[in-house]
């Protein structure tokens, strides 16, 4: 596995919210670990993305090339300079639905377009579909620097206001998530009962069996002189097909 420059990483994986002068492109990298049952690292690498090809897929690619034993478990890390697209996103959900004998945790330093609706979807896609997504924090920067970085034995170099920048981007992360969380859990309350045909109703109007029983005892004359009183103590009831039993009504002498 090619190391890392330190240079690059500290470009790359920075979480500053804006690249400060000399300016630089910030790419996507993605560098993951597999561990076996007794948590042994297995294999580790690092992806860029490449012309049509990003580094999440050329990183699905290769997991499948391992051919790991179904009946084993395993656990994949990955640290990514930014979360995923959202058509990466749903490679990812595709490729971890059909492999139970996997888990993926992705830890990101930046979040790609986290105000598009799309890609905040692509996200919450992720959380639903057994990936963990978070923010990488100090643990999780300095685990990277170790292992993926040409570092010639020193230590990680934190920046300034790292934890701070992660706090942020950590908050805005849950969020997202919390949105999706709320809608799958959120009950939609039953539908209302369909109302009474007037076919139904026809036998029952003039008895005032369905009146309010304030209304039942009152005389027919005045409710079929108020148009708006009868028609409103009948809720669900088309008022032009009351209105025509008021005619009717009025035609036969109530």
């Amino acid at each position: 596995m090619n190391l890392l420059k330190e240079n690059i990483f500290i470009q790359q994986f920075g979480n500053q919210p804006r690249v400060l002068a000399p300016y630089y492109l910030r790419k996507t990298y993605l560098c993951y670990q597999v561990k076996g049952p007794d948590d042994s690292i297995l294999d580790k690498g690092c992806f860029q993305n490449k012309k049509k090809r990003h580094a999440e897929i050329r990183f699905i690619d290769k997991i499948n090339s391992l051919n790991l034993d179904q009946n084993q478990c395993y656990r994949i890390i990955c640290y990514v300079t930014w979360s995923p697209c959202h058509n990466c996103a749903k490679e990812l959900v595709d490729f971890i639905s059909n492999r139970h004998h996997l888990s993926l945790q992705l830890f990101a330093s930046r979040l790609y377009f986290h105000w598009v609706r799309c890609y905040q979807r692509g996200l919450q896609r992720l959380q639903a579909k057994r990936v963990s997504v978070a923010v990488m924090k100090g643990p999780e920067f300095k685990d990277c620097w170790e292992k993926f970085v040409d570092h010639q034995g020193r230590s990680f170099p934190s920046w300034e206001k790292l934890e701070q920048y992660s706090e942020s981007i950590s908050r805005r992360l849950s969020r997202i998530l919390r949105v999706r969380c709320w809608r799958l859990l959120r009950t939609p309350p039953p539908p209302p009962p369909p109302p009474p045909t007037p076919s139904q109703l026809q036998p029952f109007l003039l008895s005032g069996a369905l009146l309010p029983c304030s209304l039942a005892t009152a005389p027919h004359s005045f409710l079929f002189s108020h148009d708006t009183l009868f028609c409103s103590c009948l809720p669900g009831v088309p008022s032009s097909f009351l209105l025509s039993v008021r005619r009717r009504s009025l035609a036969r002498g109530f």
